[in-house]
């Protein structure tokens, strides 16, 4: 007998949820929970980034939505891409999709009448004892709906006697495209060579996922990255051209910590490269805002470096307003990330980030101790070469800032 399939509406990588500021590593989800509960239930687990095509995605997704046996639509940090999904598996099929949201999502009005399993985020991360409740609600669910599949389609609910439409003469989901790799595996393999600091071949890579997800905001954070890290052709022509991708991520309006961290790591080299102070002012203004909105630790420890920065060409009584602004930063950015390491830390996929910024925050205060600790702890957990490196250039110029503090 064929083997079922479940297709898997939902986003991947980390997503912030608009709602409640926290960022959700919705692959977290899909690896420890969704995933499981559907190869324990013996059905064939299909996501988006899964689907091997040669071209848009379109066609095979509209394929596995009319003939998936199963669809689990995420509904998550409110993605429209999931809810829209979601619908037209619907419009298309009265039974066996089920739909699962993180506990914080407050249901719209038109899914009140749509059962929304919920489960539980600590963050990115997601508790064990949860990851095994609800793989195991989850499992149960797939079976009990395809042994007695009821109505879940509020379409074919309340329009009585509507049929499910069927496709003539459809070919089979496996042969609706040419296989090549797929999502999943370009973006594996773009990550990779980040780590090695081939950022040229990255982006490359990165740039035929975009082709396969045009709308994936994180992946065109991804392609940002790789340009500015390339310095190819040069150094400024590709922080020029970073920051125009950016662009199209609508920095004016934009919450999301990672965007806004990008443009103000953009802007920092800029000035740096340019000695232009329109740069050093833009980079300020993206990591404060990228601080303050959602206290994220990136923007604000990289918010305390620019202070210092603007401090050691400012004059002496904006030189000290700077200096202290950034030590009063850094000590309300040491608290948000020891509250991050007592909080399900071995979890996140941030670790090093984290204490690197723990490391540079005690260095910028005075405290060599703790600032001796943290540093060894955080090269104990490198993902690859260039993340140390960006650490110490930084801690290099914050030392030179600190020895002519107006401070002293």
């Amino acid at each position: 007998m064929e083997q079922k399939t479940c297709f898997v509406v939902m986003g991947y990588g980390i997503k912030t949820d608009y709602s409640t500021g926290r960022n959700l590593d919705l692959d977290k989800t899909y690896r420890n929970i969704v995933k499981p509960a559907v190869l324990e239930a013996g059905l064939k687990c299909i996501r988006a980034d899964d689907i091997k095509h040669s071209g848009l995605i379109d066609v095979p997704m509209y394929q596995y939505l009319l003939k998936a046996d199963i669809v689990i639509a995420d509904l998550s940090t409110y993605n429209p891409n999931a809810f829209y999904e979601l619908g037209i598996r619907h419009a298309l099929r009265p039974h066996t999709t089920i739909a699962i949201a993180e506990k914080s999502l407050k249901n719209p009005f038109d899914l009140n009448h749509t059962v929304i399993r919920p489960y539980e985020h600590l963050g990115v991360g997601i508790d064990h004892e949860e990851v095994l409740r609800f793989r195991k609600e989850l499992k149960e669910t797939i079976q009990e709906i395809l042994s007695n599949p009821n109505v879940d389609s509020p379409v074919y609910t309340y329009l009585e006697g509507l049929k499910p439409p069927f496709l003539k003469e459809a070919a089979e989901i496996e042969n609706v495209t040419n296989i090549k790799q797929s999502l999943s595996s370009v973006l594996e393999i773009a990550e990779q060579e980040m780590n090695q600091k081939n950022f040229i071949s990255a982006k490359s890579l990165f740039q035929v996922a975009l082709n396969i997800d045009p709308n994936s905001v994180f992946i065109k954070q991804k392609i940002a990255l790789a340009t500015y890290k390339s310095e190819n052709p040069d150094l400024l022509s590709s922080l020029y051209k970073a920051y125009d991708i950016l662009q199209t991520l609508d920095p004016d309006v934009t919450t999301d910590p990672e965007t806004l961290g990008l443009l103000g790591a953009v802007s920092k080299r800029l000035w740096e490269t340019t000695e232009d102070k329109i740069w050093l002012d833009k980079s300020i203004f993206f990591y404060e805002k990228g601080f303050y909105i959602k206290n994220d630790y990136y923007n604000g420890i990289n918010f305390a470096f620019l202070l210092n920065m603007r401090g050691n060409i400012s004059d002496k009584n904006n030189a000290i307003a700077d200096y202290i602004l950034a030590a009063r930063t850094r000590l309300k950015v040491i608290s948000i990330c020891e509250a991050l390491i007592e909080n399900n830390f071995e979890s996140r996929g941030d670790k090093y980030w984290i204490l690197a910024t723990l490391e540079e925050a005690y260095f910028g205060i005075g405290e060599s101790e703790k600032y001796n600790e943290l540093k060894e702890r955080a090269q104990s957990m490198l993902p690859g070469k260039w993340e140390r490196e960006s650490t110490e250039k930084q801690l290099d110029k914050l030392s030179i800032f600190l020895q002519n503090s107006p401070l002293l």
